[in-house]
């Protein structure tokens, strides 16, 4: 009998409705670009924050902070970025993304 395998983040969030969406997340975002050697993974988790706050992107923010945080980025290095971001993307991005980060480092 095989083993169950536990499901990844990307089967629990949108595995019911939309498994071709888990499977793509599961293989080629995280499983081919977040592996490629180009970038370290504190980089690509440089570049993933400063792009969702760029974009407004809030609710995919705690999870990558998070992640940024296993990379080695830390929570003043992240607390940088917001700053920095507040007159490249806006301030109201800014003070979106402070409140997502103060929720995620109080974990």
């Amino acid at each position: 009998m095989p083993e169950s395998k536990e499901p990844t983040v990307a089967q629990k969030l949108v595995g019911d409705l939309a498994p071709k969406l888990a499977q793509l997340t599961d293989d080629v975002l995280f499983g081919d670009v977040w592996a490629r050697p180009e970038l370290s993974p504190r980089d690509r988790s440089l570049v993933t924050v400063a792009a969702l706050i760029a974009n407004g992107n809030t609710e995919q923010l705690p999870g990558h902070l998070a992640r940024a945080k296993q990379n080695g980025l830390t929570e003043a290095e992240l607390a940088e970025v917001i700053i920095h971001l507040a007159f490249y993307a806006g301030w109201p991005r800014a003070m979106s993304a402070i409140k997502v980060a103060r929720d995620v480092f109080k974990r």
